[in-house]
């Protein structure tokens, strides 16, 4: 009797190359959303918070240097119109005098011109001495030139030495074509020896 062979059945390995094979199925990828255009409406929402941050640091800028910068007009409070000869302030001065080239008084107030900065009447030196009275004597010119105003802020915020600070204008003469005010502080700065005075160091004059 013969002997009888069995023939073992190969095994076949599943390659599991897909993810079906596991059981897992197909991962499936949204596609991106299409952006939508950028329109004025969209770019002013984006913008805004900026806008009103710069707005607010601009305000605290203004409200915390009173001295050196000009107010916007909605701060600003009602013009007080003046008139009369002015003086040097001393000793038998009237009610108009002159301190120095950025300083003046009404009666018992003392008015400090914002935005700029003369040499001190107490001088170190001889140079600064003779600038103060130069810068003095311009302002006097000024303002016995005629009509003036002094507009301050709606607080009227004062100096460390209690000066009102104060932006001083008149109308420009003639009027038309040109400027049609006459600062007092850019007529300073060009005529009067006085310099911009921003809040930083003022440096010396000798």
């Amino acid at each position: 009797m013969g002997r009888i062979v069995r023939f073992r059945r190969k095994k076949r390995w599943r390659r599991w190359t897909t993810a079906k094979g596991y059981g897992v199925k197909p991962a499936r990828f949204a596609r991106p959303p299409k952006t939508a255009p950028k329109t004025w409406a969209r770019a002013w929402h984006e913008t805004r918070p900026w806008i009103f941050l710069i707005a607010l640091v601009t305000a605290a800028l203004v409200y915390q240097s009173p001295g050196f910068y000009e107010p916007p007009g909605f701060l600003q409070g009602e013009p007080m119109e003046v008139e009369g000869t002015f003086t040097r302030c001393g000793r038998g001065r009237g009610r108009l005098c002159v301190v120095d080239g950025d300083t003046f008084r009404i009666g018992s107030r003392t008015f400090r011109v914002t935005g700029i900065d003369t040499a001190e009447m107490r001088a170190r030196c001889p140079a600064e001495a003779a600038q103060a009275d130069a810068s003095t004597q311009a302002l006097q010119r000024w303002l016995n030139r005629g009509p003036f105003r002094i507009t301050t802020r709606l607080d009227e915020p004062t100096d460390r030495y209690g000066r009102t600070l104060a932006i001083v204008k008149r109308d420009a003469p003639g009027g038309g074509g040109g400027a049609t005010e006459d600062r007092l502080a850019d007529w300073m700065l060009r005529e009067g020896g006085a310099r911009r005075y921003d809040g930083g160091f003022k440096g010396g004059w000798c």
